[in-house]
């Protein structure tokens, strides 16, 4: 098995960090515990110039960091090289059936020279250099369709479709059904990512997405953020082993997901961030979607915009529902253990203490003994991990692009 990202961006995406490169994104990699990791950002032609530089083919499809970037970095038993595979995000600005559509797509390709092929074509249709998600007012339908024509092997990816604002199935810009988003040919489309803000249950209410593999990706804007919600496979390491996983649902080759809890997310709740509103869905409709306080539209989040597609009661479970494991990154759980700030140095050196010991963040989270960890980190720790495995946390929901709050 291995665990797979493929959704992240680069150090040419806006509001991300300088340390989006590829030496740091296999560093964290290989502490977190992850396989595969998306190179994100292909369309920009800096970043392409650097993957070339920097990485160099391994299994077909794959690449891995050339040893003169490697960084020295002590994690127990991590003595894996994470594999780097082409993907990339587009959103796609434009008006269908009367209604400005606002949609992000990802988009996994076999390798640098067809990203090089496709962006030529992108290149026509709008400034592929000044984000590394560019934004093309090309219908989404049509955007598949170029990138099929251009490499009929690439997985294209609906991003984060409950987003309100930039998805498929966004409140505000959005579809009601995916067959109006991609026409003729959404027999192409076999996954979809479900977004920071939901997680496999919520999506498990609409009868709609049962012919869909239900993925999930960090959409990291820094290293660190690797795996904050990823993909587990149980197949061969390649590029065209994760097309067939993902592809033929009825087999376990794409195992399951690991989640955030849908709470944490930055869109689950309704609100009014600047109000310091935070609503369930029914709060909001009882209050006709306005804000107490200022008077303007209150946002839908995510929760509310499930409730209002879906076809099935809460709790309910399709029979080839993939398994998932909602987890909480470790120096969260170490910040809450030891009672500090999340991105204090204090915790940032028990956080490389911890994996220098024990190993990766997955294996410590997921599987690593709680005595292995009480030996080597600690009681208070170890009783955050025990709470974590159990489901024995707080949750203050985010909302209106405010993150949630996890107490454990």
């Amino acid at each position: 098995m291995f665990i797979a990202d493929f959704h992240i961006h680069s150090k040419y995406s806006r509001a991300t960090s300088k340390e989006c490169v590829p030496e740091m994104l296999e560093m964290w990699a290989r502490r977190k515990g992850i396989g595969v990791v998306g190179t994100g950002d292909f369309t920009h032609p800096g970043w392409r110039e650097e993957l070339k530089e920097k990485l160099v083919p391994s299994e077909e499809g794959l690449y891995i960091l050339k040893d003169d970037f490697r960084r020295e970095d002590k994690v127990a038993g991590a003595d894996f090289e994470p594999r780097f595979v082409v993907t990339g995000e587009i959103s796609s600005i434009y008006k269908k059936n009367g209604k400005v559509r606002k949609v992000h797509n990802l988009i996994i390709l076999p390798g640098l020279e067809q990203a090089e092929a496709l962006s030529q074509r992108l290149e026509a249709i709008g400034n592929l250099h000044s984000d590394g998600r560019p934004i093309l007012g090309l219908d989404s339908r049509d955007l598949l369709e170029m990138v099929l024509d251009t490499c009929p092997e690439a997985i294209f990816i609906p991003a984060h479709i409950w987003t309100p604002h930039f998805s498929l199935f966004g409140a505000y810009s959005g579809f009601d059904d995916i067959r109006e988003c991609f026409g003729d040919l959404t027999g192409s489309i076999y996954a979809l990512e479900t977004g920071l803000s939901s997680d496999p249950p919520m999506n498990w209410r609409l009868s709609a997405l049962d012919g869909f593999t239900l993925v999930s990706n960090s959409d990291a804007h820094s290293p660190m953020n690797l795996g904050r919600e990823a993909n587990i496979f149980d197949t061969e390491l390649s590029y065209k082993g994760i097309m067939e996983a993902l592809r033929d649902r009825g087999t376990k080759k794409f195992y399951g997901t690991i989640e955030f809890f849908p709470e944490e997310g930055k869109y689950h709740y309704d609100g009014h961030r600047k109000c310091n509103v935070c609503w369930s869905p029914s709060d909001t409709i009882a209050a006709g979607g306005i804000c107490p306080v200022c008077g303007g539209r209150i946002t839908v989040g995510v929760l509310h915009r499930v409730e209002a597609l879906a076809d099935r009661p809460e709790g309910f479970r399709p029979s080839e529902a993939k398994p998932f494991e909602s987890l909480v990154p470790l120096h969260e759980v170490i910040a809450s253990s030891i009672a500090s700030s999340a991105s204090s140095a204090k915790v940032k050196r028990k956080y490389e203490d911890t994996i220098s010991t024990l190993g990766p963040e997955f294996y410590i989270l997921r599987g690593a003994p709680l005595k292995d960890i009480e030996l080597l980190a600690g009681p208070y720790i170890t009783e955050g991990i025990r709470r974590l495995r159990c489901g024995e946390i707080e949750i203050q929901p985010g909302y209106d692009g405010e993150y949630g709050k996890i107490r454990i």
